[in-house]
């Protein structure tokens, strides 16, 4: 049920969905069509009441191939788009997409995609078998992103910029804010 409802969602929403490969690797249509079948088949089983048994090995694998589709997103734009700006005042990026300047398109996926496409990892960073101190749950994102976001800059594939680290970062925290609602439905087998 949730890959046709998934499936039908994503036929429905194409038109839209496919503009995205002009600003974006042609990926994105495989991470939009996983992500959604991820949350509707979780909100099925949510509703349902229904919980499913997953290996940790497996998650984690999903975490990994997860992580590499979304490097391609992050590093591999097409060919004709480079980057050498970077922004370190908070906010004024988002405030530029929310100013009407820019396609709604590319600012409501800029904004949302910056928030959403991180929430698994703080929903990893909870389940993980071996627990770090609290202070880890802090750092070890914003390392993460802040070196991202500086590859970005220096390979030109991106920019550096203040708002996607408090973006990302807002994603992580949901994703410890959904955990225990991610508990009932997936229960992870160590």
């Amino acid at each position: 049920m949730a890959t046709v409802l998934s499936t039908l969602l994503f036929a429905l929403f194409s038109p839209i969905i496919i503009q995205l490969t002009y600003y974006l690797h042609p990926i994105v249509l495989v991470t939009v069509l996983v992500c959604l079948w991820g949350v509707v088949a979780f909100l099925i089983l949510l509703i349902r009441g229904e919980s499913i048994l997953v290996l940790y090995h497996r998650f984690v694998w999903f975490i990994i191939i997860y992580t590499v589709m979304l490097l391609i997103l992050l590093f591999f734009r097409p060919s004709n788009q480079t980057y050498s700006n970077f922004n370190l005042v908070p906010f004024s990026t988002v405030q530029f997409f929310l100013s009407g300047r820019v396609n709604l398109l590319i600012s409501f996926y800029n904004l949302t995609a910056n928030v959403v496409l991180f929430i698994p990892y703080g929903i990893y960073l909870l389940a993980r078998k071996n627990k770090s101190s609290i202070l880890s749950y802090f750092y070890l994102p914003f390392i993460s992103i802040s070196l991202i976001e500086c590859t970005q800059f220096m390979t030109h594939r991106g920019s550096l910029d203040i708002d996607d680290l408090l973006l990302n970062m807002i994603g992580v925290f949901l994703g410890y804010l959904c955990y225990p609602v991610f508990k009932r439905v997936i229960k992870l087998v160590y």
